[in-house]
């Protein structure tokens, strides 16, 4: 190879490089759009033109990085999903303290970022029928990841003795069915009292694996 051939294909990596870096960002732009959106108004009730209007693009650039709404709404979901349950991730990884100190903290986390920061977010995770099964699947396997955080300590409980539940699967679903429900519930609370209404949530919650409110 000669020494011009060698100063050309180094030049050409970082071009390579800095173009699918640009590529990486405007995809993480347009996921962290429809993610907002999604969240804000739920999935059936935004268009392609809602995110491209929120970025201020055509709409047809958009099918530059996805071939439509289903692709970029599973995506949009994974990003927003991935996030929600590495906060939880990092909360339980520097925590400790008893099974029921430590799902309390779960709880009111979860509780807290669904209603102050993804005030609708939880209606994306009821995946429509109509979706592809591998979109599905995608989904599915999110939830897994999320719902094994509360499983763990749930057994980890019942294990120990220190929660009584009358099947780990049934305390988890009601969990789970109160927890969608908990931005409506304390979302309408006035700011000022909307700690005392996830504290209320999560005391409720633990009463599901036998642990009386404080």
């Amino acid at each position: 190879m000669s020494p011009q051939q060698t100063v050309e294909d180094q030049s050409a990596r970082p071009a390579s490089s800095r173009v699918q870096r640009k590529r990486g960002r405007r995809i993480q732009e347009i996921l962290t759009a429809a993610a907002e959106l999604f969240g804000e108004r739920g999935y059936d009730a935004v268009s392609l033109e809602d995110v491209a209007e929120r970025l201020d693009v055509t709409k047809g650039s958009l099918y530059y990085y996805f071939s439509g709404k289903e692709e970029l709404g599973t995506a949009a979901i994974e990003t927003l999903g991935n996030e929600w349950t590495a906060r939880l991730e990092q909360l339980l990884d520097g925590s400790t303290g008893t099974a029921a100190q430590r799902l309390r903290a779960l709880i009111r986390e979860h509780v807290t970022i669904a209603v102050r920061d993804y005030p609708a977010a939880l209606r994306l995770f009821l995946v429509p029928r109509q979706w592809p099964d591998a979109q599905r699947e995608r989904i599915k396997e999110l939830r897994q990841r999320h719902d094994a955080l509360f499983r763990g300590l749930v057994e980890e409980g019942v294990a120990s003795g220190e929660f009584t539940v009358t099947t780990v699967d049934t305390a988890l679903q009601c969990m789970h069915a109160a927890m969608t429900q908990a931005p409506m519930w304390c979302g309408e609370a006035k700011p000022r009292d909307r700690d005392r209404a996830i504290d209320e949530v999560a005391d409720t919650l633990m009463m599901l694996v036998g642990i009386p409110p404080r």
